[in-house]
């Protein structure tokens, strides 16, 4: 039986590609490297912010990383302050999770976005509707590791395997799958249907909508 939706953040239930981009290349800035192209930071994004800057130095010209400790550090403090520049909900998705949320569905956010700037995002996308939301921090381990889905089940108090995991990336199908958990792949996000399959998605959506319907068909499993 599921009784829980976990949801991945970043090219799942936000666009947040423009927010990334514009602070990772603010950071370049500051170090005179180059700017890199929005559409890029769909690659860069997915194992945590940290990985995210050893990417984008890489490609804006520090391939030795020399800048990375003081850019990963500046990066956090910028993005904390503001993650929420040009973020959008992705059509639909807040009429389905206040559809879940009305039948019962227990529901949460795991991110590789640190802490601080998840629970402003998902705040001002979603308001109080998610009863967890868990980002990055010293605390977990980072997907794909399951601690933070296994911690949100945990606190949702359900099982691993009565959760269904929801995300855009190869990193969110082992999560899922390492926590045991019906899990996801979603194609409006960042990654493609390939990746997505090659990393054992279980079932695969094309839009919000199909979340509620795959819901129902499970419930009772």
């Amino acid at each position: 039986m599921i009784k829980a939706c976990i949801f991945d953040l970043d090219g799942t239930l936000a666009y947040t590609l423009d927010s990334m981009a514009c602070v990772a290349n603010e950071v370049m800035e500051r170090f005179s490297l180059k700017p890199q192209p929005v559409e890029n930071f769909k690659y860069y994004c997915g194992n945590g912010a940290d990985t995210l800057i050893r990417r984008c130095l890489a490609d804006a010209g520090d391939e030795k990383l020399e800048h990375y400790e003081e850019a990963r550090k500046l990066y956090r403090e910028m993005f904390d302050i503001d993650p929420l520049y040009k973020v959008s909900h992705y059509p639909g998705m807040p009429e389905t999770i206040k559809a879940l949320k009305s039948r019962g569905v227990k529901i949460a956010v795991c991110s590789n976005k640190p802490h601080i700037a998840t629970v402003k995002v998902v705040q001002e996308m979603f308001g109080d509707e998610f009863d967890v939301v868990i980002g990055q921090s010293d605390a977990l381990r980072k997907k794909p590791a399951p601690d933070e889905p296994l911690k949100a089940a945990e606190e949702l108090g359900v099982k691993p395997e009565e959760c269904m995991y929801f995300g855009d990336t190869g990193t969110d199908m082992q999560t899922g799958n390492a926590a045991g958990m019906y899990t996801v792949g979603v194609l409006w996000g960042y990654r493609d249907k390939k990746e997505l399959v090659e990393n054992k998605a279980q079932e695969l959506l094309e839009k919000p909508e199909e979340i509620l319907k795959l819901y129902e068909e499970r419930k009772n499993d």
